[in-house]
This record gives C-alpha cells, structure tokens and sequence, in this order.
C-alpha cells in the first residue's frame, strides 16, 4: 500500500517553500515511503524552534541592509560620493583649471530657490563673453567717433585767420603751425578709418548670430541628457521602494510560517504521520491537480510576494541610471572642453586686435610728431633781430633823422 500525504500539510509545505524559494518536488516523489514528508516537516518544525522571533521582529538580512553605511549621494539625480568615502578622485587635466573638473555639481540661483547646472553657468560664461566683446566694440566705436569729432575740429581750426597778419620768421612759424593742425586732423581720420576696419569691426562680426544657435544646441543636448538621467532615477527610486515593501510583506509571512510551525504539537505530527501511512490514490490525485482546490496554488510556480522580481527590476532600472550617468559624463567632458576652447579663442582673438588699436594709437602718435616736427624747426629759426629787419625795410618811412633848427 502506497502511503499518502495530508493534503492540509502539503499545502502548508508547498507555501513555505515557495516564499522560501525552495524546490517543490513533484508530485511522484511525495508519494512511496512517506520519509520525504515527515523528514522535511520535522526538518522545518525545529528550524522554526531554533530561528523563530517574536512577532513584530526584524529579520537579520533586514538589519545587516540598514546596518550598511551609505558611501554615495544623489544629488538632483547625479550620484557622488560622499566626502572621504572611496578613493579619491583625480582631476581629469590636473593644473589646468580646466572647465572639465570643476562644474559637475548644480549651483543655487542667488535669485531663487531653484539650482542652476553646473553646464549652465559654462553657457552663462560663453553668453557673457559674447556681450564683453560686443560692448568693447561699443567702446572702440565711441573712440572713433571722437576721433573724427577731433580731426573734425582739428581740420576747422586750421583754417582759422587769427593771427594771419603775423610777419617774418615768426609768421612763418604761426603759419606751419596751422598747417600742422590740418595735417594732424589727417593723420586722426585715418586712425579713425583704421580702427573701424581693424578693431572694431573685427570685434562686432566675430562669432555671428550663429554662435547662439550653437549654444543652444549645446543646452539642449544636454538638458535632454540630465532630463533622461532624471528620469532613470526615478525609475530606481520606484523600483527600490517596491522592494522594500515587498521584503517587508515577506517578512511578515515568514514570521506567520514561522509562529504556525512552532505552535504545532506533537500530535499534529504523530497523525499527519498515520495519514501519510494511508493509502495514496487519493494522495496522488491530490498533489497532481494544480489547482482544483481554488487556493491560487499553479503547483509550484511562485505567486507569493517574492522580492526577486522586483529586484530584477531595481538592477535593470540601475543599470540603465548608471549607463546614461555614464553618457551623461561623457558629453558634460567633450562639450565643457569644446566650450573651454571657444573662450580660449575669444580671449585670443580680442588680445590680437586690442594689439593692433596700441600699434595703431603709436602710428598715430608718430604721424603727430611728423606734423609737428616742421613747427619745431621754423621755431628754433626764429630771430626777433631777423624779423625787425625784414619789418623795417617792408616799413620804413625814411632813415633821414631830424636836426637842431638854426637860428
């Protein structure tokens, strides 16, 4: 006669082996000498004595998790490591300052409560770079324009006839030294002309309204990255949560198994042995069916709240955080280098033609004292004597001096 077991005690093995994620033997080998039956509910009977907790306890998995120490951060969805945990990091170009080592992390808006991207403040660089240069040409163009305004003035001066009726060598020094003006008005316009054509326009035409398209570009490529980075982690946040709750149901199951194992008695043992011991026809029937009974039991397919499907979830979900992390990083270092370089150019290109405006202001310091040099020589070749000469001979009314009158 083939023993058979309880039905009552079978589904009870089959349920703490399921939320154990244990084997569910099959059908046939619960049937023939009982040993299985019996030896695995004696098993689990004083498995219950030994490791049984009152209810209401934590698990000694649960404790070790909240036992393990937090290394990182998540900070607006990026993770760092927390100040001396892990090794330490080393900067990506060491001694550079470069723009790829110090803007990973957000900075608060002084105007708000909201944060701004570290990648943001290198946008807000390049914007304010572009208006620096753009109001240097501002600047230069009202130095043109009192250039002109000079050589202008300069120009109408020259024509001046104060002083016109002025004689001899010194009138000849009056008059190179009018001529002079007009010959410096010149020399002005063209500093004038050349400042416009080398300095300042250079200035308002480099980098064009293109460059802000390009720009946002590059804002929106990698707002798209932190947005989807943002995401990802809020899929872990979700999936993590999920875990928790489904441990913490297991839990609670465990211990109900665990108390309803260590309340049986004896005799509860002593007759699921005799019914063990009854013919088995019945038995078989029983454990072979899947599910007539209605209890939700698909003869050994797990349908208890078992954490490892939303485990699996948890480490899909990180491994997809870490992998757009990851090429959230790699574009935050190509695009924030490709940003250093822009502003390496700019400030080159501004030191370059801020050069020619000195050269140029020398060119025109040396043409003034061109004007000014013909003035310095007919200066020093003044000769009052010379000049009372000349005035005299021009002059004179007669050289016959008057006489005593004779009586």
């Amino acid at each position: 006669m083939q023993p058979r077991s309880s039905p009552v005690l079978l589904q009870d093995m089959k349920i703490h082996l399921t939320e154990n994620h244990l084997p569910i033997p099959s059908p046939q080998s619960l049937l023939g000498d009982g040993r299985w039956l019996t030896d695995t509910t004696e098993v689990l009977l004083r498995k219950a004595g030994v490791n049984k907790q009152p209810p209401g306890s934590v698990s000694p998995a649960r404790k070790r998790v909240n036992e393990v120490k937090e290394t990182k951060t998540t900070i607006n969805g990026v993770t760092f490591p927390l100040p001396g945990e892990g090794p330490e990091q080393q900067l990506l170009k060491p001694n550079e300052w470069s723009y790829c080592d110090y803007f990973w992390t957000d900075k608060k808006d002084p105007q708000g409560a909201t944060s701004v991207a570290g990648f943001e403040v290198l946008l807000q660089k390049q914007l304010k770079g572009k208006q620096m240069q753009k109001e240097m040409a501002e600047f230069v163009h009202e130095r043109i324009k009192i250039e002109e305004e000079y050589a202008k003035n300069l120009s109408k001066l020259s024509l001046s006839t104060l002083a016109a009726q002025e004689e001899g060598t010194l009138g000849e020094a009056w008059t190179q030294l009018k001529k002079s003006l007009h010959d410096e008005a010149e020399v002005h316009l063209k500093f004038s002309n050349k400042l416009h054509s080398e300095v300042e326009k250079p200035l308002l035409t480099f980098r064009g309204d293109n460059f802000k398209k390009d720009l946002k570009k590059y804002d929106h490529h990698i707002a798209d990255l932190r947005k989807q980075l943002a995401s990802r982690y809020a899929g872990v946040d979700k999936a993590r949560k999920a875990l928790a709750d489904r441990q913490k149901d297991l839990e609670v199951k465990t211990q109900q198994l665990e108390i309803k194992l260590s309340n049986k008695t004896e005799e509860d043992i002593k007759k699921a042995r005799r019914k063990s011991t009854q013919a088995g026809n019945a038995a078989a029937a029983a454990a072979a069916d899947d599910d007539d009974d209605g209890d939700g039991d698909d003869g050994g397919v797990c349908v208890c709240a078992c954490p490892f499907p939303s485990g699996d979830d948890l480490m899909r979900c990180v491994d997809l955080y870490n992998q757009t992390q990851s090429k959230w990083f790699e574009e935050m270092v190509t695009t924030s280098m490709e940003l250093e370089k822009l502003e390496v150019e700019r400030i080159e290109w501004i030191q370059q033609h801020l050069r020619q405006y000195t050269t140029l202001r020398h060119e025109t310091d040396m043409f003034n004292q061109g004007t000014v040099e013909p003035v310095d020589r007919l200066l020093q070749t003044v000769d009052p004597a010379k000049d009372r000469e000349l005035w005299v001979k021009e002059n004179k009314t007669g050289d016959v001096r008057p006489v005593d009158l004779d009586i």
